[in-house]
C-alpha cells in the first residue's frame, strides 16, 4: 500500500511538473514578446532562474542550516545532466537551433565559470568566501552583458499578445509554482520507493536528486522546443549551468565556505567536457540535431557506469 500510495505521488508530480512547464513557457514568452525582448534573453534569465530554484533552495537552506557540504555536488551534478541528458533528450525528440551569439559567447562562459569552480575548489579544498565574491563579480559581469542584449535586441514572433501583462506574470508564477512543487512530490517518492527498494544514499544522491532538481529544466526544454522557442530551450540550460555555478555557489560561499572534495575533480572535469562538447556539437551550422543529443546521452551513460562503479 505504502508502494502505491509513492507511485502514485510519483504519477501526480510528472503531472505537475508538465502542465507547470507548459503555462510557464507560454507566459514566459508571452512577456518577451510584450516587452520586445528576445526568447534567449527571458531563457538566460527568467526561465534559467526560475528553472534553478530547486538547486538554489537546496544548496542555500544547507549553508543556513551550517551543511553546504551537498552544494557542489548538487551544482556539479546538475550541470551535467542540464546539458548530457536534458540537452540531449530535447535534441533527439525536436532539432533545437542555437543562436550566434550563444554559441560564440554564452557557452563558452559556462566553459569558463566551470573551469573556474573546478580551479577555486582544487586549490585548497573549499570554496570561500573570497571565492563566492568572485563568483558573484562574474554574475554582475553576466548581467551587464543580458542586459546589454536585451537593449539592443529584437523579440520573436508574438505568441499571446493580446494578454495583459498580469496575466503572463501569472502564468510565470503559476507554470512556476507547479514545476518547483511537482520536482519535490517526484524526488520524495522517487527516493523513498528506491530506499524500499534498498538502494544506497549515495547513489540516490547522484542520481533520483540530481535528476529531481534538473527535471525543471528537462520539462521547460522539452516543451519550448516542441512549441518552436528554441531560444528558451537552450537559454534555459546555459543560463541555469551560469546561474547555478555562479549564484547558487556564490552565494552559498559568501554564507559559508562550501567544501570541495577532491573526488568532485573528476566530476567538474566531466562538467567542462559536457560544456566543450555542447559546444562542438553546435558549432558548425548553430543547431543541436538528434545524432549530438545521442552522442551526449552515451556520454552520460558513460558517466553513470563510473558512478555505479565508484
Amino acid at each position: 500500500m505504502h508502494m502505491l500510495m509513492e507511485l502514485l505521488l510519483l504519477v501526480v508530480g510528472f503531472v505537475m511538473l508538465i502542465k507547470g512547464a507548459d503555462i510557464f513557457v507560454e507566459g514566459a514568452a508571452g512577456i518577451a514578446a510584450k516587452f520586445g525582448i528576445p526568447q534567449l534573453v527571458i531563457g538566460l534569465t527568467i526561465v534559467a532562474m526560475g528553472t534553478s530554484a530547486p538547486e538554489a533552495a537546496v544548496s542555500i537552506a544547507a549553508a543556513l542550516k551550517g551543511t553546504a557540504d551537498i552544494t557542489i555536488g548538487n551544482v556539479v551534478g546538475s550541470n551535467i545532466m542540464n546539458i548530457l541528458v536534458i540537452l540531449g533528450v530535447t535534441a533527439v525528440i525536436v532539432a533545437v537551433a542555437v543562436q550566434r551569439s550563444t554559441v560564440r559567447y554564452e557557452i563558452p562562459f559556462v566553459v569558463l565559470v566551470s573551469i573556474v569552480l573546478l580551479v577555486m575548489g582544487a586549490m585548497d579544498g573549499k570554496i570561500g568566501r573570497m571565492d563566492g565574491v568572485i563568483l558573484w563579480l562574474l554574475f554582475i559581469v553576466y548581467f551587464v552583458y543580458l542586459f546589454l542584449m536585451a537593449k539592443n535586441g529584437k523579440s520573436e514572433e508574438e505568441t499571446i499578445e493580446d494578454a495583459p501583462i498580469w496575466k503572463l506574470l501569472l502564468f510565470v508564477l503559476f507554470g512556476m509554482a507547479l514545476i518547483v512543487i511537482g520536482a519535490d512530490v517526484s524526488v520524495d517518492a522517487a527516493s523513498e520507493i528506491a530506499r524500499v527498494i534498498g538502494l544506497s544514499e549515495r547513489f540516490i544522491g547522484l542520481t533520483i536528486v540530481a535528476f529531481g532538481t534538473s527535471l525543471p529544466e528537462l520539462c521547460t526544454s522539452v516543451v519550448a522546443a516542441k512549441r518552436g522557442k528554441a531560444d528558451l530551450a537552450i537559454g534555459n540550460i546555459v543560463g541555469s549551468n551560469i546561474f547555478n555555478i555562479l549564484f547558487v555557489v556564490g552565494t552559498t560561499a559568501l554564507i559559508i565556505p562550501v567544501p570541495f572534495n577532491p573526488a568532485f575533480v573528476i566530476d567538474s572535469l566531466v562538467a567542462i567536457a559536457a560544456a566543450v562538447l555542447l559546444w562542438i556539437c553546435v558549432l558548425k551550422n548553430n543547431k543541436l540535431t538528434r545524432p549530438g543529443g545521442i552522442v551526449m546521452l552515451a556520454g552520460y551513460a558513460g558517466y553513470f557506469a563510473y558512478l555505479m562503479m565508484k
